[in-house]
């Protein structure tokens, strides 16, 4: 973490997340076609335990959870925080905050969730077990695709990175409500009362004034188990945890440099060379600490925590257990879903951002933002069809346990539909872009 904090450019961050991501799910494909098979699925089956007596934090009905199912369903509870906090600071103050802004992203997500699953529905047969993964193709993965835009460097508009930021959080909006929706099984309504009790406690204790950040997560860790236990999938407790972490910091910017510059006065200086500081320096210097920290909303302080946390492990990990997909199996990787979720990805995702977007500006609806033009729309409506984690993440849902072989394909049509998606959308983009001329 420290070597993370020194990268203070937020772009190669994306595009090392990005890298590491596509090589983790090179690997696991990899292995999982390779003597080195047994090991993988060994792994992945491992169960977990973490016992406080006879009790397991980590078991669902009785049952621990196994390696893959802590990844799926703790680890990307903590991805899906992350998301949530996004969402909600977009909301209060960025591209979602105001009808002005939201309109036009807004238009283009939706496209970009109802064309995918269109073109999914036509290429399935219905009434198959197919048809249970019509949501794959629906998500856009923002850190994915914000690494392939970073490659472009300066040549990229402000106006179009804050576009397609703007449309993949409305896109995650809908992927959270599908998976709540959509993929639940038989709802125990007791544990969702005590998860309810417990939200409503942490929204009660950020309007008087709480920030800890240590107390809502350690109450978030009891919800994800009363929602595990509960029948509606664990990681949108994650999503609404987001929402009761307070927003507001404890102190404004200017009663925070109005109190530094007090304590600052207050800082006795030492004449002599000693390099080691005294106790009374060390006191006021803790207090510019915690002042520092109140300053700070803990929306957007934990947001910031768990960047690092997301991208370069939990991620990373993801995408090794769920992106292993055999070649050699029985039923092959091409099949109607692999070729339904692949052209929902590239086909669907492309029309619908492209044709909903130009819907919007030609009806009056919305306009163009500056520095955007029809040629980036295209570039960046392509990126819109790089889905990799949220997809593999409904493909899971979708198919695992019943269906292994369409869980296969579904793995495999992500892959080849993300792949493509982001080397057409930056050659479209590397193409019609300005060039930045060196100074």
């Amino acid at each position: 973490m420290i070597i993370l904090r020194t990268v203070k450019d937020f772009s190669s961050l994306n595009i090392v997340a990005s890298i590491l991501l596509f090589l983790m799910a090179i690997l696991a494909a990899v292995i999982a076609n390779s003597p080195m098979a047994p090991l993988y699925q060994g792994f992945l089956l491992q169960e977990l335990h973490l016992r406080i007596g006879d009790f397991n934090l980590f078991s669902h009905g009785g049952h621990p959870l196994r390696m893959v199912e802590f990844i799926n369903d703790c680890l990307m509870t903590v991805f899906f925080l992350a998301v949530g906090l996004e969402i909600k600071r977009e909301l209060l103050v960025g591209e979602l905050s105001s009808f002005r802004k939201a309109s036009l992203p807004f238009v283009a997500a939706c496209g970009g969730m109802l064309l995918p699953v269109i073109v999914y529905s036509l290429l399935v047969v219905q009434g198959t077990p197919g048809t249970r993964g019509m949501a794959i193709p629906m998500a856009t993965d923002i850190a994915f695709s914000l690494g392939v835009l970073s490659l472009l460097g300066k040549r990229v508009p402000l106006s179009l990175k804050i576009f397609l930021t703007a449309f993949a959080v409305v896109d995650d909006i809908g992927g959270i409500l599908v998976i709540a929706i959509f993929y639940s099984s038989e709802v125990a309504y007791g544990y969702l009362i005590v998860a309810a009790v417990l939200y409503f406690f942490l929204y009660c204790m950020g309007r008087f004034g709480m920030t800890q950040k240590i107390l809502f997560l350690f109450i978030g860790v009891i919800i994800w188990y009363l929602f595990l236990q509960s029948g509606i999938h664990s990681t949108i407790s994650g999503v609404i945890l987001a929402f009761v972490i307070p927003a507001r910091p404890r102190l404004d910017a200017g009663k925070y440099i109005k109190r530094i510059r007090d304590i600052i006065g207050d800082f006795p200086v030492s004449k002599s060379d000693n390099i080691i500081l005294t106790n009374e320096q060390i006191a006021i210097l803790k207090q510019v600490e915690r002042a520092s920290d109140y300053v700070i909303s803990p929306l957007q302080s934990l947001e910031d925590n768990l960047h690092g946390t997301v991208n370069f492990v939990i991620l990373p990990l993801f995408a090794f257990a769920n992106a292993g997909v055999v070649l050699n199996g029985g039923s092959g990787v091409v099949g109607a879903v692999s070729i339904a979720v692949a052209a929902g990805l590239l086909l669907g995702k492309f029309v619908g951002i492209f044709l909903f977007t130009w819907l919007a500006v030609k009806s009056g609806l919305s306009s163009m933002p500056p520095g955007m033009n029809w040629r980036s729309v295209a570039g960046v409506s392509l990126l819109g069809g790089i889905g990799f984690t949220v997809s593999l993440f409904i493909a899971n849902l979708s198919f695992a346990g019943g269906y292994p072989d369409l869980l296969n394909q579904a793995k495999f049509g992500v892959l080849l539909g993300t792949t493509v998606a982001g080397i057409s959308g930056y050659m479209v983009l590397n193409a019609i872009l300005p060039k930045v001329k060196d100074k």
